[in-house]
């Protein structure tokens, strides 16, 4: 997002991030509150029994989550899958950044949180307009709550309804493929584009583990024998609709921040594949820049590329292959890997990708709108009220999207919950306070924000005059909470916003509140 570059690693150099969180307990090890919790209207449908999240084990992806990044091992690599880019030498194990919660860990009171968190939301550095939301992760119990049913501007904040919608939609050993297919006339490959913004050229792409267009043209060599390559097709069909989002600022589309979302780029449209995590020059045209690409693998001339669209299987005419024959596919990373990567570096083509996942997954038009009404529609089916979130976007870029500071905390306990195992992929990205990511500069030196350290775990958000935060705090007694803050009438700049921000969830981190 404009104003947010993650301070170190990315897909070049990943971060030892620390691990994720660990087991929540269940109720039953739980001590009740001494008074029955009053139940937030509307939330009662959510599940209050919490269980292991650190160690999960994706049934049907063998995947078991130990370490959060998007690191290539992460997942049991194998050969095909391995990271393409060059890196560093491998790190070491990190130690603990944040510890797991402590399952005989009082409750904190409403009243002490509501002490300690009141003269720190009311500052002029947050503007007239904050919205905050915390809970207890493993009760439910509402903690605080100043206009937490209210939708806010929410920035890159909406990653996290774009990640929990999509891991939802698709599961998370959903991998894109990128396919190939034998045009009308001989020699004529049509590449048709699945979404996947992570292709890579070849093996010095940006995305570790990606799909390689070099691979895809071994195997477009192969099937076609002795058939030379002639031109090349674009398709990109499967996304509809305008190139950048509603309610994006100007600068967007030459900022670095953003870019055109077609359903065929490579490297999420960098124009320089090693640049830095954050800000990178884009192309304006990655389908026909990947399309090129493409034909320079084939030896077919730039100039035999055009956009198009694959054509339906054909009776075989010859020698030729069919038109509409498949000449060979790649597959994108497993969806899990993606979503790690779109929360850590607050990736905004790739959430754009993941959100017309969603569309397409629902039988939606892969789209802005398709994309938006697909999530809403997600949100409604897993017990959330979805009268809560109105978005026009999945990155957060657009200044009409609206998300209440209590959804978002809805969204996280549901996460962590047994009955959805397959949205805890959403926790392994998320920065750490003083140590990766967005947060890797923060809760360091600004003065009431180093319990914050290594305790809160969380996504951010910046436009001008937004700012926003929500995730994961450990509090001093060892209490796993959830929080969320949305401003979105900041008078000021990063330099005194955030440090505001930070101030509140390293409250809640040096405080019992009992």
């Amino acid at each position: 997002m404009p104003g947010e570059r993650p301070t170190a690693g990315g897909p070049h150099g990943v971060p030892p991030l620390g691990p994720p969180i660990s087991a929540l307990p269940s109720t039953a090890d739980v001590e009740p509150p001494v008074t029955p919790p009053a139940t937030p209207r509307r939330r009662g449908r959510l599940v209050t029994v919490l269980a292991v999240v650190v160690l999960l084990v994706l049934a049907g992806v063998g995947v078991v989550v130990a370490r959060p990044g998007p690191v290539a091992g992460w997942l049991g690599d194998d050969g095909a899958s391995a990271p393409t880019a060059a890196g560093p030498s491998p790190e070491p194990d990190p130690s603990d950044v944040l510890d797991g919660p402590d399952p005989n860990a009082p409750l904190p009171s409403a009243d002490a949180v509501r002490a300690a968190l009141d003269p720190l939301v009311d500052v002029p550095a947050l503007g007239d307009r904050v919205n905050v939301s915390v809970a207890d992760v493993t009760t439910g119990q509402t903690l605080y709550g100043k206009g937490a049913d209210d939708g806010t501007v929410p920035a890159s904040v909406t990653k996290l309804a774009t990640a929990v919608t999509v891991l939802a939609a698709r599961g998370p050993g959903f991998r894109i493929p990128t396919r190939a297919v034998a045009g009308t006339k001989p020699g004529e490959v049509v590449i048709v584009g699945g979404g996947d913004p992570t292709l890579a050229v070849n093996k010095k792409g940006y995305y570790p583990g990606a799909a390689r267009l070099d691979d895809l043209a071994a195997q477009v060599r192969t099937a076609l024998g002795g058939t030379a390559p002639t031109s090349v097709t674009v398709d990109g069909t499967v996304y509809s609709g305008p190139l950048y989002g509603p309610g994006w600022d100007d600068d967007i589309p030459t900022g670095g921040y953003g870019g055109a979302v077609t359903a065929l780029m490579t490297d999420g449209a960098r124009k320089d594949p090693g640049a830095e995590p954050g800000g990178a020059e884009r192309v304006p045209e990655p389908d026909l820049a990947a399309g090129r690409s493409f034909a320079r693998l084939l030896g077919v001339p730039t100039s035999a590329v055009k956009r198009g669209t694959a054509p339906a299987l054909a009776t075989a005419a010859g020698g030729t292959p069919p038109a509409g024959t498949e000449l060979g596919v790649v597959q994108s990373p497993p969806l899990i890997r993606l979503v790690d990567i779109m929360i850590s570096e607050s990736d905004n083509l790739l959430a754009e990708a993941l959100a017309r996942q969603v569309a397409l997954a629902r039988s939606q038009k892969a789209s802005f709108d398709g994309g938006a009404a697909a999530m809403d529609a997600e949100v409604a089916e897993l017990g959330l009220p979805a009268e809560e979130i109105t978005l026009s976007d999945g990155s957060g870029l657009s200044r009409r999207n609206r998300i209440s500071p209590s959804l978002l905390t809805d969204l996280i306990r549901l996460a962590a919950s047994p009955d959805h195992p397959e949205l805890a992929g959403v926790f392994g990205g998320l920065p750490v306070g003083g140590w990766s990511g967005t947060l890797g500069e923060r809760y360091r030196g600004a003065p009431g924000t180093a319990a914050g350290a290594g305790a809160v775990r969380a996504k951010t958000g910046t436009l001008t005059g937004v700012h926003a935060i929500a995730g994961l705090v450990t509090t001093a007694d060892g209490r796993l909470l959830t929080f969320a803050v949305l401003t979105d009438k900041v008078p000021g700049g990063t330099d005194t916003a955030q440090p505001a921000l930070d101030r509140i969830a390293s409250a809640l981190a040096g405080c019992g509140c009992r």
